[in-house]
């Protein structure tokens, strides 16, 4: 079998230990030279910059979070033992593992880490998607002359870089498709190397549960369960004509993943699929006054965003926490797409005046947060909606940023976002 020492870089025909080094990290697979297309994920990310920093903590738990009504953004591996996971709130983390150490998220740092991390993958192949600070797609392709080695060797010399340069670890899948390799990715974490072939694919996938799709939420993991189908195989089997008529489009899509395909083409042009700002409260939330004080300042905080993205939102989403911790979200579509904190503000507030008059009266709320989805790259607004004034609001908006990009952030801010924001935890 083809086979990869991960120390060495030693290639040739053995499994399980490496004959040069004598290394147990080796890489094996049939296909190992024939695949390009990789996800390379970082591990524990925040947590293992807050370690790598902070040498005392390399055999603590740590958590990144923080604030009384706050939730975990990430852990390491350790907490993890313990039962403490991404997003869950701050009071059930500290009471399942008493003894970590909480770390208020740097953002500042991550993203210059998460720069570092992207360039060294983008010197490797022009072919980089990243999906988030901490980990990307990448297609190597046609690289093997450039580097004087197949994708597989290329990926194994990044994933000791990163680790030698930037001081943390990452785990990396190698696959036929993108799909395939973000799966292949989280199996062996961290530090970990895996591969899913073609040839295997349906057959490694079939009995695993349907949410391991992309877009597989707990709602659409019920209604597949309805209609019987409950592992990956189950969808694979599943006649194409019912499953086109019972979910259309959806259903040929899925389809096509339970059996391995995924034809997406790894895309370092694609632009972000929503914007988005949300704050925890200290103590809930009862009342609409309380409630619409704290969208100004995070409509604004989206719309610059958009703005600074060159992007505008078709769709306004309004997202609330409930004291028993289920979300809900609404959303309403724009006649035309927008950038401005005014018409974000301004559809958040009727999306929230609905939601406490008809959906949940007198409820108590721990979270709010607005959004844009449906991005596209803006057009010209000359056509005024919800009122009037949209075009006169983007050029008022758009020389506040100007003055804040040349005094700095806190230079201009409104009253109205001031009144949230001082009760707001982002």
């Amino acid at each position: 079998m083809k086979a990869l020492c991960r120390d060495c870089f030693q290639r040739g025909e053995f499994e399980r230990r490496c004959p040069a080094c004598g290394s147990l990290r080796v890489v094996a697979h049939e296909e190992l030279e024939a695949l390009s297309i990789a996800h390379m994920d970082c591990d524990a990310f925040y947590a293992s910059v807050e370690k790598r920093d902070r040498p005392e903590l390399r055999d603590v738990p740590v958590i990144v979070g923080g604030g009384k009504r706050g939730v975990v953004t990430t852990c390491c591996y350790i907490a993890r033992i313990f039962g403490v996971r991404s997003a869950m709130p701050m009071f059930k983390a500290l009471k399942a593992c008493p003894q970590a150490v909480v770390i208020k998220p740097d953002f500042t740092k991550y993203r210059t880490e998460s720069r570092r991390i992207m360039a060294m993958m983008a010197d490797l192949t022009p072919l980089v998607q990243p999906l988030s600070l901490d980990e990307a797609w990448m297609d190597l392709s046609g690289t093997e002359r450039l580097h004087g080695h197949p994708p597989v060797e290329t990926l194994a010399r990044l994933q000791a870089r990163i680790e030698a340069e930037v001081g943390i670890t990452v785990s990396i899948g190698l696959a036929a498709n993108k799909f395939l390799a973000k799966i292949a990715s989280d199996l062996d974490k961290p530090r970990g190397f895996s591969v899913i072939g073609a040839e295997e694919a349906e057959r490694f996938l079939a009995p695993r549960p349907v949410g391991i799709l992309p877009g597989v939420g707990p709602a659409m993991v019920a209604t597949l369960a309805a209609q019987n189908l409950r592992t990956v195989g189950d969808i694979a089997r599943a006649d194409l004509k019912q499953l086109a008529a019972r979910l259309g489009a959806n259903g040929l899509r899925l389809h096509a993943l339970a059996q391995g395909r995924d034809t997406r083409a790894v895309n370092p042009d694609q632009v972000r699929k929503s914007i988005s700002a949300e704050t925890t409260f200290e103590d809930d939330l009862k009342t609409l006054e309380a409630l619409e004080d704290q969208l100004p300042h995070l409509a604004e905080k989206v719309a610059r965003q958009s703005r600074s993205g060159q992007l505008a939102g078709r769709v306004v989403t309004l997202k609330l926490r409930g004291d028993d911790f289920r979300i809900i979200t609404r959303r309403r579509a724009l006649p035309l797409p927008t950038q401005t904190a005014r018409t974000i503000l301004a559809v958040g507030r009727e999306l929230l005046a609905q939601e406490l008059k008809t959906g949940a009266p007198g409820r108590s709320w721990r979270l709010i947060g607005v959004g844009l989805t449906e991005l596209v790259e803006p057009d010209s607004v000359e056509t005024d909606f919800f009122g009037g004034g949209e075009a006169r609001a983007l050029a008022g908006e758009k020389i506040a940023d100007a003055i804040r990009a040349r005094f700095g952030a806190g230079a201009l801010t409104s009253a109205r976002a001031l009144k949230g924001k001082s009760s707001a935890e982002d």
